[in-house]
């Protein structure tokens, strides 16, 4: 990817995921979603609900690359929303959906040049704010995925002699 795709890429993957989770959410039953896939897993909830908590990260993240701020580390088992205070998904979709819709306006302000701006991440030293950008569409990808990896396994662990076929997803807890 060349820095002219960078926020052209960003952006497109930020702009399906509240579309993503509004279908989960919308059409898959509250067991299902609401299921950890092995303990101390993640359910899809829990993930949406991680999603929620780091869309004003990243946002704020953003606000302090342009205003060449450093800022500190993000520790979701301390910062983030404590496992197990679920809301209701209609809820949380919804407050995903307004906050990743006012994140888009601010990536709309970028412009290639900002890409190569620096700050320090506490943990992490030097980071760009095209880094940065990546990890969040990654991140966005990375979340989906577990929360639908999660939502696999009562399918896996029951689909008898097919189980094999679906290895690089099993967590069996069986």
């Amino acid at each position: 990817m060349t820095k002219d795709d960078t926020l052209r890429w960003v952006r497109s993957v930020l702009v399906t995921t509240p579309g993503r989770w509004v279908s989960l959410t919308e059409s898959l039953p509250i067991e299902l979603l609401s299921r950890p896939p092995a303990p101390k897993e993640w359910s899809a909830l829990e993930c949406l609900q991680h999603i929620v908590d780091t869309e004003r990260l990243f946002a704020s993240r953003v606000r302090a690359f342009l205003a060449g701020q450093d800022f500190p580390a993000y520790d979701p088992d301390r910062q983030g929303t404590p496992p197990g205070l679920q809301r209701p998904p209609a809820e949380l979709v919804a407050e995903f959906s307004r906050l990743r819709a006012e994140s888009l306006a601010l990536l709309d302000q970028l412009t290639r040049a900002d890409l190569g701006r620096q700050v320090r991440h506490q943990e992490l030293g030097p980071v760009t704010l095209s880094e940065m950008l990546h990890e969040w569409a990654g991140h966005d990808l990375m979340h989906t995925v577990q929360a639908e990896r999660a939502m696999m396994q009562p399918f896996i662990r029951d689909c008898g002699p097919w189980r094999p076929y679906f290895a690089d997803h099993d967590l069996r807890t069986d």
